[in-house]
């Protein structure tokens, strides 16, 4: 009976904190329009109008609207990460067939906290557990480029309408893009050495954990998280910013924008050379759409950024032959190019 007490009385702790937090995310939240136009026009007391003001206000206000839509999703999705494992994803994706394969692996890869970085161990890990390699690949391309970061950013930039595209494209990308590669039995294409490696990991997959330690991880993630992406969402932010406030209304509408066929190859060619997570790109292509690009190539350059930057290709060299890079690399700029124009043709119909 005493245990039962102490059990409720540790879970109730552990509940406290964010019943009593949560109110004031709501308050704050709904009101930083106010302070930021009060900070801008108040303390720092700039004529309204003008591009540095535009320019300051953009960043007063964007900046902590993503921090606190970050941390709330964050640590929601935190909890939920406490019921996966790399190990338990494996035994997941191991056992269904292709397709079933495909659409699970790209779900997952929503899920899980994976980026680009990590690629390799978790190609070796899925491998050696003799996952389907187009199964591999439909999680490799989807955790990086769908995952909480990028629908919290995209849905408090430009609303729940565009974040929502963004997750089903991306999702039909990692999954006909794996299902491609599966399809064409392209094993011979990867790496000898990784045939050859040997697990030592150790994994408790039998413990369970109690409601106060998912919300703990919920925490750890919010901390290991934002202190990993905070300077990205700066950075891309405040460049979001300069354009917002300086950029020419039409000159990048005139480059990327609805009447030119070749934006949205464009668009990807542009975006392969760099190097960026959600957290960094977002803000941008907000602000490329504000400018007159067109939704689908502002997609396509974000999705290109994401799924197919060149740090990610010589990371992954190491694991696949050049044949299967190159083939990886065209279905995916191919399934990238097809969603740009289609979401062009659609919302200018």
């Amino acid at each position: 009976m005493k245990q039962k007490i102490l059990s409720l009385n540790s879970l109730s702790k552990g509940l406290l904190i964010p019943l009593i937090l949560f109110p004031a995310w709501i308050i704050l939240y709904n009101n930083l329009q106010n302070i930021s136009d009060f900070i801008t026009e108040n303390i720092i007391q700039l004529s309204p109008g003008e591009h540095l003001t535009e320019t300051i206000r953009f960043f007063i206000f964007e900046v902590p609207k993503v921090m606190l839509l970050l941390v709330l999703i964050i640590f929601i999705v935190g909890i939920i990460r406490s019921y996966f494992s790399t190990e338990k994803t494996r035994k997941i994706l191991g056992s269904k067939s292709l397709f079933t394969g495909n659409v699970l692996g790209a779900l997952l890869g929503i899920v899980t906290p994976f980026c680009s970085c990590s690629a390799i161990p978790l190609f070796l890990g899925f491998v050696e557990a003799g996952i389907p390699i187009g199964v591999t690949f439909s999680f490799l391309i989807a955790a990086p480029m769908i995952n909480e970061v990028a629908l919290v950013l995209l849905a408090g930039l430009f609303g729940w309408k565009i974040a929502i595209i963004y997750i089903s494209t991306g999702l039909f990308i990692a999954i006909i893009s794996g299902w491609i590669i599966g399809k064409l039995k392209l094993e011979k294409y990867v790496a000898e050495w990784v045939y050859k490696v040997k697990s030592n990991a150790n994994c408790s997959e039998n413990e369970t954990l109690t409601l106060n330690k998912r919300i703990k991880a919920g925490y750890t993630s919010v901390k290991e998280i934002l202190g990993k992406i905070w300077i990205y969402i700066i950075i891309g932010i405040a460049v979001g910013a300069g354009a917002h406030g300086y950029v020419p209304e039409n000159f990048l509408g005139s480059l990327l924008g609805e009447g030119n066929w070749y934006g949205v190859p464009l668009a990807i060619v542009m975006g392969i050379p760099m190097y960026s997570n959600a957290a960094g790109i977002i803000p941008i292509v907000s602000v490329l759409i504000d400018k007159g690009v067109s939704l689908g190539t502002a997609l396509a350059f974000m999705m290109s950024v994401i799924a197919l930057s060149l740090p990610e290709i010589i990371i992954l060299k190491k694991v696949l032959k050049w044949q299967l890079i190159v083939i990886f690399v065209s279905i995916v700029a191919i399934g990238i190019i097809t969603v740009g124009y289609i979401f062009n043709y659609f919302v200018y119909l």
